[in-house]
């Protein structure tokens, strides 16, 4: 199995330390290889680009860099969906753009800093879990079933947009799909979850306004939250830490504003799956959840 870079990002650091801890324990457990990139840096998130969009690239690359020049990684993992979708960009535009190329070199010469060669590849954490195991070499490990829990996969927005970026996705069998994303139900299957068929698998989450509208945002959330419901989910499985913070925030604020409870379950897709490897519920930080989920892992026989 080959080694990756780990990019944990800015959230996985704060508000979605869960995610961090819960991928942490369920690679080492899986018997697969990373290691935190070195001195890396912010990926530029949502605010750098109005700033300057090729500063963005710039900080984007300059982890990939690090990766390749200092670590003698090709390859760049990264669990959180905005992180991915920034290093991916960076990718794209490097690789088609001369200009960006160049000005990103210019500026990590000009800051002493690993020089991006276009040398590396950014990888979801689903992705790399179906290259190195997929789903039957997932089913082998398996040791407490998620006995039938009914789960509704929420990939967000950026795990498939813009699809430019995105080149080896929609390649036909085995590629992910870039209209229809399976990785994440695939994987649950093989831990013994059902998978309902959810419209807004990919619909956002309004993340991006939270704080500058957060009615808005509540709304998004409680479209998601109500169709999770309605198409007979007991549980949201997620990937990405500001979808899933969000829709824990939201599911309260949605009752606590507007008087509309709903009783669907969030939990980070690795968490759900280190349970169903046998790992404890602590380990995989489910109590720092938002979401209680502990009484209702409890009655399906998980924990």
């Amino acid at each position: 199995m080959s080694k990756v870079a780990y990019y944990p990002g800015c959230a996985l650091e704060g508000s979605g330390g869960p995610y961090d801890r819960s991928t942490r324990v369920l690679v080492d457990a899986l018997g697969l290889k990373m290691v935190e990139l070195d001195d890396w840096n912010c990926c530029g998130a949502m605010e750098v680009k109005n700033v300057h969009p090729m500063l963005q690239t710039y900080m984007s690359a300059r982890n990939m860099a690090i990766a390749s020049e200092k670590m003698g990684c090709d390859t760049v993992m990264a669990p959180c969906n905005g992180c991915y979708h920034n290093l991916k960009k960076a990718e794209y535009e490097c690789a088609t753009s001369s200009e960006a190329m160049d000005t990103v070199q210019s500026l990590a010469r000009k800051a002493d800093d690993p020089v991006y060669k276009g040398d590396v590849r950014t990888i979801h954490l689903l992705e790399w879990l179906m290259e190195e195991l997929g789903p039957e070499g997932l089913k082998a490990r398996i040791r407490n079933s998620l006995k039938g829990m009914r789960i509704a996969n929420y990939y967000g927005c950026m795990y498939t947009r813009p699809r430019q970026i995105f080149p080896e996705k929609d390649q036909g069998p085995g590629s992910e799909s870039s209209h229809a994303p399976h990785f994440m139900d695939d994987l649950l299957a093989a831990a013994g979850a059902v998978n309902v068929e959810y419209p807004l698998k990919t619909a956002c989450c309004g993340g991006a306004h939270t704080l500058s509208d957060s009615d808005t945002s509540t709304q998004l959330v409680l479209n998601l939250l109500q169709a999770a419901e309605e198409s007979g989910a007991e549980v949201i499985a997620t990937e990405c830490p500001t979808c899933h913070s969000g829709l824990e925030m939201h599911q309260i604020r949605a009752e606590t504003e507007f008087g509309i409870k709903t009783n669907v379950k969030v939990l980070y897709f690795t968490q759900l799956l280190g349970l169903a490897l046998g790992l404890s519920a602590r380990k995989l930080a489910i109590h720092e959840n938002i979401s209680d989920s502990l009484d209702f892992l409890h009655e399906k026989g998980v924990i």
